[in-house]
């Protein structure tokens, strides 16, 4: 930059004049004569302004601060303005290209330079700014672990910089962490906040079935379409041909009784409830291919989290809300088949039970709560008063949970990569980790941890989703309400090592009867699903300083998991 300042300064000092025929730059008076245009062989004083005398101003003293290029400024006849170019004496030429030479290197240094330490353009606010370094803070484990990791590619000072300042902020959040179990709502509570969902669901269930269903009265005839109303079919194009087929079929599977139409209505047996980008769709599509397992019409219905409350993206706002029937209508298709099994002859005679279940898998159910705010009034410091779990506790006290877990510092990465749609890079993802630390920490200063894992406002404002790794958060909440033989939790890596181990718990858990060797095989060897996409796998991983920040950030939370499972497993020490 100073010799850039020098150069402007030099072309400023000299006086400049113009040729008004050839329109180029001329240093001194005499360089006119020798201007090829003016002084040629077809020079003419006729022609020529300055020989004839009559432009009284063929040239002019410009005192501005002049553009560097301006001394090569031309007229568009490139031709004309190759010869105007030769006007300039060697010396002052040369010197001239020698000058923007150097100002080019000095410009290349600077760029280079800042490219490599990241100090191009505006500075992030976490880069020296938002926090105070302090070396001597520095976790020695963390940063051993990082240096197990780190490739000298991947060098940037900047952002190993960071690492001190966001553990102030990471040990502050710690010592505000409080494990403090809710309380409980009673019955009559959530029976005032849904009374249509209680007048639909039943307080008990067929006893010939194993998965929750009861027969329910239909009133309308053969020309009445039972799926016109359903939300699903409304809103979204690619369920519409799933409720043809539905509409095609409907009045075959009613049970006719006393002049009466009844249509058999289920629930779920089983919800896989979380997490998300933790393997939920694997275990999803071998899950299905057990012959006594069915699933929703849709994979994720997330209608207990987000539909009911007419939600279909946060950020759209709210529309209709979806009523229970729109989502019992899910399970259609299922209960098609369960009916099938108690009305067939066999069922009849031997009072055979009917062992087929339905299983559900959105991953938003186990950590999902942020529109209880718009609906719920009567929170306490924050708190949600109610839960996902209360609900479906209150219908289904019985039903069983799996959750599939990963480690959430490999869970954070996978999510960021899956849902940004831009500018995705390991340094956007270290920014992004930043920014939510410190939002989640100011939450931390005024509200309890349960408070700020439920704040919508807190979770929509953070560029990545740090709360849905807080896993024992959650699972404390479900097991105030459900036994904890109700849950099954499995870890992704050891679902990725050893699928037949994990698939063999998942059947036991289910009470799912033995499978021959080729229907085991089908389900445990094929090839996984909903993996990282190529794209993404060319990011290559988040940077070493960012792993270490996160798991500063999850290890109380990742050990409080091991003391409730019982498990050192969901440490995850090294994964």
């Amino acid at each position: 930059m100073a010799v850039l300042g020098s150069l402007i300064q030099w072309f400023n000092s000299i006086n400049m004049r113009h040729c008004i025929n050839c329109c180029i730059h001329l240093l001194p008076n005499d360089l006119h004569r020798q201007c090829f245009r003016c002084r040629g062989p077809n020079h003419s004083n006729q022609k020529c302004p300055l020989c004839k005398g009559e432009n009284k101003v063929a040239s002019y003293r410009d005192s501005r601060q002049m553009k560097l290029l301006a001394v090569l400024e031309v007229r568009t006849d490139h031709s004309e303005s190759w010869n105007g170019l030769f006007c300039l004496r060697k010396g002052k030429l040369c010197s001239l290209i020698f000058g923007l030479i150097i100002m080019t290197l000095v410009m290349a240094s600077y760029v280079l330079t800042g490219a490599k330490h990241g100090l191009l353009l505006i500075p992030s606010p976490f880069h020296y700014g938002a926090f105070t370094s302090n070396p001597s803070l520095m976790d020695n484990e963390s940063l051993s672990d990082m240096k197990d990791h780190y490739q000298p590619s991947k060098i940037n000072v900047s952002y190993v910089k960071d690492y001190p300042s966001i553990k102030l902020i990471i040990d502050a959040i710690t010592s505000k962490i409080e494990f403090i179990t809710r309380q409980r709502p009673d019955l009559e509570e959530l029976r005032k906040q849904e009374p249509h969902m209680f007048s639909v669901i039943p307080n008990k269930f067929l006893s010939n079935s194993k998965n929750p269903c009861w027969y329910e009265e239909y009133r309308g005839n053969t020309t009445t379409d039972p799926y016109t109303t359903n939300s699903y079919a409304l809103y979204s194009k690619r369920f519409r041909t799933i409720f043809d087929y539905l509409r095609k079929v409907f009045w075959n599977h009613l049970y006719h009784y006393k002049d009466k139409h009844y249509r058999l209505r289920c629930l779920p047996h089983f919800y896989i409830i979380g997490q998300p980008k933790c393997g939920t769709t694997d275990l999803y599509d071998r899950l299905r291919l057990h012959p006594d397992v069915r699933f929703s019409a849709i994979k994720e219905p997330h209608w207990w989290t987000r539909k009911r409350f007419g939600i279909i993206r946060l950020r759209d706002g709210f529309h209709d809300r979806y009523p229970v029937e729109d989502y019992l209508d899910l399970f259609d298709l299922a209960a098609h088949q369960i009916q099938g099994v108690l009305q067939s002859e066999a069922a009849k005679e031997n009072s055979k039970m009917n062992s087929i279940i339905i299983g559900e898998a959105s991953a938003s159910t186990m950590w999902d709560n942020n529109a209880w705010i718009f609906f719920y009034d009567n929170s306490t410091n924050g708190e949600p008063p109610f839960l996902i779990q209360d609900f479906i506790h209150a219908f289904q006290p019985n039903a069983k949970l799996i959750i599939m877990l990963r480690d959430p510092v490999e869970r954070l990465y996978s999510d960021y990569l899956y849902f940004a749609s831009a500018n995705k890079s390991a340094e956007d993802f270290h920014e992004k980790v930043a920014e939510s630390l410190q939002l989640f920490e100011n939450c931390m200063l005024d509200y309890s941890l349960r408070a700020c894992v439920y704040n919508n406002t807190l979770n929509n404002a953070m560029p990545v989703r740090l709360q849905v790794g807080l896993y024992v958060v959650y699972l404390l909440d479900w097991l105030t309400v459900f036994d904890k033989d109700q849950i099954l939790v499995l870890r992704l890596e050891d679902h990725a090592s050893n699928v037949k181990y994990t698939m063999h718990m998942v059947f036991q858990f289910l009470d799912l009867r033995p499978l021959s060797e080729k229907q085991e095989a089908l389900i445990t060897k094929s090839p996984a699903s909903n993996t990282r996409r190529p794209e993404d796998r060319s990011l290559g991983p988040m940077l070493p300083t960012t792993k270490a920040i996160l798991r500063d950030f999850y290890r109380p939370f990742n050990t409080k998991l091991a003391q409730v499972l019982f498990d050192d497993a969901f440490l995850w020490k090294r994964t």
